[in-house]
């Protein structure tokens, strides 16, 4: 299994997983030649990408998710809604639609699109299962969910939301309105939200964490390494490689 954050946050999100004989894009929010490009800097052949999927339509998961698409002749998995409200990125592209919260086979993994609360047409995350074990990606969450939290157990790796710390989001210079839909049931996790949810899923086997979405005004990398680490150190387990998801550059490849 191999992994790599290559983009991560409110300008655009792209994570590259490698699971069995399969290999995918979850979202492509950049721009197709900035995803080309950071794909390169890390050794990462894009004309061997099999497909993209896609959580949701907002623009900083989509942007190029069409583009790549079409580039590379392999197809976009997306719902039927989220197709229909991405449909001028996704004009000419084959895309097959899934039903959110039905698991469905492509290539030799099964992908299962969680539903999750975010504010969009019909948002998920995804868990990917190989004969390599289990991945998954949830981001822009809402909240968690006791679904999510089942749906996620048993992962050898999970690219997990961080968005916020509380006493800064509300200390910060965003406007009232903004603040209360970040926190609401449609916004983000903050990180003791993320925190919480590690809480249930921390085992021996989770090898590889990846606290993504950091909010790049109300948080910091420092503080969700830190804290998440220190977390981690109390669950009695062995305690996963913790990486940041950056929003300018990707992350090496990680190999489990």
């Amino acid at each position: 299994m191999k992994i790599c954050s290559l983009a991560s946050g409110s300008k655009g999100n792209c994570l590259y997983l490698e699971s069995g004989d399969s290999r995918v894009l979850i979202d492509a929010g950049l721009s197709l030649r900035e995803t080309l490009l950071r794909m390169e800097a890390v050794g990462i052949d894009a004309s061997r990408v099999h497909a993209v999927l896609v959580t949701h339509e907002h623009i900083d998961h989509i942007r190029s998710a069409g583009s790549f698409a079409r580039k590379f002749n392999v197809p976009v998995f997306a719902s039927h809604k989220v197709n229909a409200g991405a449909e001028k990125y996704f004009k000419k592209t084959k895309v097959c639609e899934f039903e959110s919260g039905s698991a469905f086979t492509f290539r030799d993994v099964r992908i299962d699109p969680v539903p999750i609360t975010h504010d969009s047409c019909d948002p998920v995350g995804f868990v990917v299962e190989s004969r390599e074990g289990r991945s998954a990606s949830v981001t822009d969450l809402g909240i968690v969910t006791r679904l999510v939290t089942e749906k996620l157990r048993g992962c050898r790796f999970i690219n997990l939301e961080s968005n916020h710390d509380v006493d800064m989001l509300m200390n910060g210079p965003y406007p009232w309105a903004l603040k209360q839909r970040i926190k609401s049931r449609h916004g983000h996790i903050s990180n003791d939200e993320s925190l919480g949810l590690l809480h249930e899923l921390a085992h021996d086997g989770l090898e590889v964490l990846v606290m993504a979405h950091l909010s790049e005004v109300n948080n910091h990398p420092d503080h969700v390494v830190r804290t998440t680490r220190a977390f981690l150190s109390e669950q009695n387990v062995c305690a996963p490689h913790v990486v940041i998801g950056d929003q300018f550059h990707a992350s090496a490849v990680i190999e489990i």
